[in-house]
């Protein structure tokens, strides 16, 4: 999907992909050049009367700013080209975290920063246009998280981490049941399920309580996250769904987590989100988790090998 791209030699090009059907999601992990991708030579100089050829160091300043373009230039055609090698319209969304992978100057080891993140959908990215963008207030505009300091490897935290994206949902349920015994999260009552979630945010190290069932004004769990500066009170629903959560849904526990005066809201399903979702929820302090997120937190936090397989009505 991305053989287009004609980058220089010594331009890394290594990618991960994974798609979510649920969601018409492509997650892409990319490996960005590092900061050595910047000649540190601005320009070479003929002298005839010495014979001799001089060269006239860049500012650091200039590499610098150099770098950050260039992470930015590679996310947009990045974001470009998936979407125009997608003849059939099966993305619909794009989530793009830009890594490096270098060597820390202050430790000596590899480390692995993410210095770009962005999620966009094909109806946001096609109103652009890209030959007039400049790339860093274009991707301001698409509400991505970028680096302040590329040069100096400060990370930004991914939209949705690769490892995340769990393709385990099945369709056929005869084939399924033959498979093997994990627990299927579609055939627990509503009210397991929600306890079942309030359990996995009580592993994750919130302090969690299970709000009444029918009483609960909008909300199936309350968190407390007890870090200081960074927690707070955190309003959590449930949803176990066989389809896309609509867009209210999310609208609705902005709400609650406002009358609630919670610092964080965050919705749980066992289907997806559709792009209008994510876009309400862009720069608000929500979180949405999926059923692909929600089975690898399961497996991660709780040691549960579960699967989300859909009943026949």
């Amino acid at each position: 999907m991305l053989a287009n791209s004609d980058y220089p030699d010594d331009f890394p090009q290594q990618y991960r992909l994974a798609y979510i059907p649920e969601s018409t999601q492509l997650v892409v992990e990319y490996e960005l050049p590092d900061l050595s991708c910047v000649p540190a030579v601005r320009e070479y100089k003929y002298v005839k009367s010495k014979d001799e050829v001089t060269s006239t160091a860049r500012p650091v300043r200039d590499i610098k700013a150099l770098y950050g373009s260039v992470v930015a230039q590679i996310t947009l055609r990045t974001l470009h080209e998936i979407f125009e090698a997608d003849r059939t319209a099966l993305v619909d969304t794009v989530v793009f975290n830009g890594m490096v992978t270098t060597t820390d100057p202050g430790t000596g080891k590899q480390v692995r920063p993410c210095l770009v993140t962005v999620r966009t959908t094909r109806e946001v990215f096609a109103d652009l246009d890209l030959a007039l963008v400049e790339p860093l207030a274009c991707l301001e505009r698409l509400n991505a998280s970028v680096s302040k300091r590329p040069s100096d490897l400060a990370p930004v935290r991914p939209v949705l981490e690769f490892d995340m994206v769990d393709k385990r949902f099945i369709e056929e349920t005869d084939v399924l049941s033959s498979l093997d015994q994990r627990p299927n999260l579609m055939e627990l009552t509503p009210s397991e399920f929600e306890a079942l979630i309030q359990n996995l945010f009580s592993k994750m190290g919130l302090d969690t309580k299970q709000t009444r069932p029918s009483r609960d004004g909008g909300v199936d769990c309350v968190a407390f996250d007890p870090r200081p500066i960074f927690g707070g009170k955190v309003v959590i629903q449930a949803k176990r769904y066989r389809n896309t959560v609509d867009v209210s849904a999310v609208r609705d526990l902005f709400g609650t987590m406002q009358n609630e005066g919670a610092s964080k809201g965050i919705l749980v399903t066992t289907s997806g989100y559709g792009p209008a979702s994510y876009d309400f929820a862009a720069g608000k302090p929500l979180e949405l988790i999926d059923g692909s997120n929600l089975l690898y937190l399961l497996t991660e936090h709780a040691g549960m090998e579960a699967k989300i397989v859909p009943l026949e009505a």
